[in-house]
C-alpha cells in the first residue's frame, strides 16, 4: 500500500513538473525591427512571471508613462499585469527601467541588459526606453498557456538608421473614428515608427474643425454619394465626417506617449473642392461647388489671386498650429491644374503684379504656385515651423526652407538632396501601401491599382545612388502611404498595412547588410501571433507559396519553381487529377491549369495559387525587341510575352510590358517553317495613367529574319473618354503564309488634347503575343 501511495505521489510531482514546463517559454530576441546587435553569454536566465515588478527612478518620473506600457503589454501577452513602482536604484526580480548615458550618439538608442537576477532597460532619453520596451515586448512568447517566460541572458544594443520612420493615412476620401486611428497608432508602436502624417483635408471632404469657418465641417466634411468601384456610378449615401480640435488633442496626446509626432497635412491649392462647397467665394469660377462624388484631380482649385482665399488659408494653417506641436506641417501643394487660373481675371492680374514670367520650363502659373506655396512658407516658419510639401514644389521655384516629400519616383528626392533640401523618400512605386500585394488581383479586394508586393518593400533602398556622404544626410527617412479611394473600412486599412509595415520597418530601422528577406519573413511569421492577439487584420500572401515561371526556349517548356518560406508540404493539381506532392520544379508544354498549395501541420493550407497555361505557336519561341520596354515596366523582360500566361487588368503586375515613346516591335522565331494565319494580343488600356489603345498593328514575316514582307495591318480609333480600363483585344488573320520568322508592330497614339497628358506620347502595355 505504501508503494502504491509512493507512486501515485511520483505521479502527480512528474504531472506539476510538466505542467510547469508548459506554463514556461524561452523569449527569441530575433524580432522586427532586428536589433543590432544581440550577444547571449549562455548564463542563468530572467524568468518573467505573475510576481515581476516594473521599476524605474524617482527622480525619473518621466519614465512612468513607459512603465505603464510595459505593464499593459505584458497583460496582453501573459495575463497579468505587473506591478509598477519608482524605486532608488535597480531592484531584484524586477524589469528596472532607467535613463542613462551610454555609448552611442544615436538618441533613441538602447541596451537590454538580461541576467538571472533583473532586466534592465537603459537610454539617454525616453524614446529609446520606448523601443527597447517593444523589442522586449515582441520577444515575448504569445500563447495563452504560457504564464512565464524565460528571457535568455545578455545584451542587446539597438538603435534606428533613420530618425524619420513614418506611416500615412488618408481620412479625407473615406473618413475613420478616432478609436480607429489609435489603433493605427498601437501599430505603428508596435513596429518602432515614429511618424503619423494624416491627411486632413481633401476635394472629397474636409476632417479638421476650424472655428473661424465652422461651414467647412458644416458643409465640407460631407458628401452626397460616393463612385462605386471602378465603374462611373455613383451610390447616395452620404458619406462623411469630421474630428473636433480637442479630439484632435487627445490624439496628439495619445500619440506622444508612444513617441509618434503626428504631422497633419492641409493640401493646398489644389484639392480642395471640399472648402470651396463650403466657401464658393474662395474660387476662381465662384462656384457653384460640392465636395467631390468622385477620385482624380479636380480643375476647381483655390484662387491664387485672391487676396481673401490666401488669408483663409493662413488662418486655417493657424488654428491647425495651435492643435498639432508637430515641427513639420504638410501642405501639400499637389496636382494643381492651372486651368483656372489660367482663365482667372484675379490669378492674371496677380502674375502682373508679382511681375511673374513664364519660360522654357514652367509657365507663369507654374510660377504662381511658387508664389503660393512660398507665402504659406514663410507663415508656417514664422510661427517656429516648417513645412513638408509634395514634390512637385519642384515644379517652379521651391520654397527656401521646405521639406520635399518625394512621391513620384525617386527622382524628386534626388533633385531636392541636389538643392540641398531635406527629403522623405515615399515612392509610389514601391511605398504606396493602396497599390496590389498580389498578382492575383480577382481575389484581392479593389485597389486603385499598382503592384508593391511584401518583398519589394522589404528591399527598397531609401537612399538614392549616386548621393555623397553628405549628401545622403539630407534623406531624412522613408514613409509610407495609404490613400483611401477604394479603402473604405478600417479593417481594410489593416489589410493593407501588415505585414507590409514589417517590411517597412525593418527598412527603415536596419542598415542594408542587416537585412536578410527569407529570415524576415520567418520573423514576421512569429509577428502574426501578436496581430491576431490584437485582432489586426493582416495579408497572408508571402506565408503562401510562391510560384516562379520561366520559359526554358531551348529546351520548349516552361520551368515551374514552386518554393515556400514557412512550415509545410506543397501540394499541387495539373487540370483535375490527384494531387501531388511536389518535390522539383515542374515542367509544362501544353495547355493546362496548374493549382498548388501549402498544406500545414496543424491540419490548414493556405492560399489556392493557379496558373493557367495557354499556348501557341510563338510559346517558348526565341523572341528579340527591336525597343526595349521602359525600364519601369520591363520586369522579366521579352520572355513575358510568349510564357503562356496573360495578364488580367493590373498593368503593373508584372504579367505586362509597356512601351512610351516607341513602338513595341517584337521578332518572333518560330524554329522553322511553320503555317501562320492569325496573330492576336490584348492591349491594356487606362486612360487616366495615359495608357491608350495601339494606333496600328501590321504583322511582318520573313524566311531568313532578314528581310521581312509586311502581310498585314490594321489602323484603331482611338478609345472614347470615357472607356472604362479594361483589356483590349488585337487580333490580325490572313491568308495561311509558312514561314520562320514572324514581326508584330504596334504603334502608339499620342495623348490627344483635353487629355491631362496632352502633347506627350501615351504608353502602350502588352502581355501574351499569341500566333496560330
Amino acid at each position: 500500500m505504501k508503494k502504491l501511495h509512493y507512486a501515485i505521489i511520483g505521479i502527480i510531482l512528474a504531472l506539476v513538473a510538466t505542467s510547469c514546463n508548459l506554463n514556461t517559454e524561452i523569449a527569441d530576441y530575433q524580432v522586427i525591427p532586428l536589433p543590432k546587435q544581440i550577444c547571449l553569454n549562455g548564463g542563468k536566465p530572467f524568468v518573467i512571471h505573475n510576481t515581476t515588478q516594473i521599476t524605474y527612478p524617482t527622480d525619473q518620473t518621466e519614465l512612468k508613462n513607459e512603465a505603464d506600457l510595459l505593464a499593459g503589454y505584458i497583460d496582453d501577452i501573459m495575463g497579468y499585469r505587473p506591478e509598477v513602482k519608482a524605486t532608488e536604484k535597480d531592484q531584484k526580480g524586477a524589469i528596472n527601467l532607467r535613463l542613462e548615458t551610454i555609448e552611442n550618439d544615436n538618441e533613441e538608442a538602447y541596451q537590454i541588459i538580461v541576467n538571472d537576477k533583473f532586466i534592465k532597460i537603459i537610454s539617454s532619453n525616453t524614446s529609446g526606453i520606448f523601443y527597447g520596451i517593444q523589442t522586449l515586448r515582441k520577444s515575448l512568447p504569445v500563447n495563452w498557456r504560457i504564464r512565464s517566460a524565460e528571457m535568455p541572458a545578455g545584451t542587446i544594443t539597438d538603435w534606428p538608421r533613420f530618425g524619420y520612420r513614418g506611416m500615412h493615412l488618408d481620412v479625407s476620401r473615406h473618413f475613420f473614428p478616432l478609436d480607429s486611428l489609435k489603433v493605427y497608432l498601437d501599430v505603428m508602436a508596435l513596429h518602432n515608427l515614429n511618424r503619423f502624417h494624416i491627411h486632413l483635408t481633401d476635394d472629397q471632404g474636409w476632417r479638421f474643425e476650424v472655428k473661424k469657418y465652422p461651414k467647412l465641417t458644416e458643409i465640407g466634411a460631407w458628401r452626397n454619394g460616393t463612385l462605386i468601384g471602378k465603374t462611373m456610378a455613383f451610390d447616395t449615401i452620404r458619406h462623411g465626417g469630421y474630428y473636433t480640435q480637442e479630439e484632435l488633442k487627445g490624439l496628439v496626446k495619445y500619440a506622444a506617449d508612444r513617441h509618434i509626432t503626428i504631422i497633419p497635412e492641409i493640401d493646398l491649392p489644389g484639392h480642395q473642392l471640399a472648402a470651396l462647397a463650403a466657401y464658393p467665394e474662395l474660387g476662381c469660377t465662384g462656384g457653384p461647388y460640392e465636395v467631390w462624388k468622385q477620385w482624380g484631380v479636380s480643375e476647381d482649385v483655390i484662387c491664387a489671386g485672391n487676396e481673401k482665399a490666401m488669408q483663409f488659408l493662413e488662418d486655417v494653417l493657424l488654428e491647425v498650429m495651435e492643435v498639432f506641436p508637430s515641427e513639420y506641417i504638410h501642405i501639400g501643394g499637389d496636382e494643381v491644374p492651372r486651368d483656372r487660373w489660367k482663365e482667372c481675371p484675379k490669378c492674371q492680374a496677380k502674375i502682373k503684379e508679382l511681375g511673374i514670367k513664364g519660360d522654357q520650363q514652367h509657365s507663369a502659373e507654374d510660377y504662381l504656385q511658387s508664389y503660393v506655396m512660398a507665402r504659406m512658407e514663410r507663415f508656417v516658419e514664422s510661427h517656429g515651423r516648417h513645412v513638408i510639401g509634395w514634390d512637385e514644389i519642384l515644379d517652379g521655384e521651391l520654397a527656401p526652407n521646405a521639406t520635399v516629400m518625394s512621391w513620384r519616383g525617386s527622382s524628386g528626392g534626388y533633385k531636392a538632396v541636389k538643392m540641398h533640401h531635406n527629403v522623405i523618400m515615399t515612392p509610389n512605386d514601391v511605398l504606396y501601401f493602396d497599390y496590389y500585394q498580389s498578382l492575383d488581383t480577382d481575389s484581392e479586394p479593389i485597389s486603385i491599382g499598382g503592384y508593391n508586393p511584401v518583398k519589394k518593400v522589404y528591399l527598397y533602398e531609401p537612399i538614392p545612388d549616386g548621393l555623397t556622404e553628405e549628401e545622403q544626410q539630407y534623406i531624412l527617412g522613408p514613409q509610407a502611404n495609404i490613400w483611401t479611394e477604394y479603402t473604405s473600412t478600417f479593417n481594410l486599412v489593416l489589410y493593407r498595412m501588415i505585414p507590409r509595415i514589417g517590411a517597412l520597418a525593418e527598412m527603415q530601422w536596419c542598415l542594408p547588410e542587416q537585412k536578410d528577406y527569407e529570415n524576415w519573413v520567418l520573423r514576421e511569421y512569429r509577428m502574426t501571433k501578436l496581430y491576431d492577439l490584437y485582432d489586426w487584420n493582416y495579408a497572408k500572401h508571402i506565408f503562401d507559396l510562391e510560384v516562379k515561371i520561366t520559359p526554358v526556349v531551348e529546351e520548349g517548356f516552361i520551368n515551374v519553381n514552386i518554393s515556400k518560406l514557412v512550415d509545410g508540404d506543397i501540394v499541387y493539381v495539373i487540370d483535375d487529377k490527384a494531387p501531388l506532392r511536389y518535390t522539383e520544379p515542374l515542367h509544362i508544354n501544353s495547355d493546362c491549369t496548374l493549382s498548388c498549395y501549402i498544406s500545414r501541420s496543424d491540419g490548414t493550407r493556405g492560399k489556392l495559387i493557379k496558373s493557367e497555361f495557354r499556348f501557341s505557336k510563338a510559346s517558348m519561341k526565341p523572341i528579340t525587341l527591336k525597343n526595349q520596354p521602359n525600364k519601369q515596366y520591363a520586369y522579366d523582360g521579352a520572355q513575358v510575352l510568349i510564357d503562356g500566361l496573360h495578364g488580367h487588368t493590373n498593368y503593373r503586375s508584372g504579367r505586362w510590358l509597356g512601351w512610351y515613346g516607341t513602338d513595341l516591335d517584337a521578332t518572333i522565331d518560330l524554329n522553322e517553317p511553320t503555317e501562320i494565319s492569325q496573330v492576336k494580343f490584348n492591349l491594356n488600356v487606362n486612360m487616366k495613367d495615359w495608357i491608350f489603345n495601339a494606333k496600328s498593328v501590321k504583322v511582318l514575316v520573313s524566311d531568313d529574319g532578314i528581310d521581312f514582307k509586311e502581310i498585314a495591318s490594321k489602323d484603331y480609333d482611338m478609345v472614347p473618354a470615357d472607356y472604362i480600363p479594361d483589356l483590349y483585344p488585337v487580333e490580325l488573320e490572313f491568308e495561311p503564309v509558312t514561314t520562320r520568322y514572324v514581326e508584330v508592330v504596334a504603334t502608339p497614339y499620342d495623348c490627344p488634347k483635353g487629355h491631362t497628358g496632352y502633347g506627350y506620347p501615351a504608353w502602350i502595355f502588352v502581355d501574351e503575343i499569341e500566333v496560330y
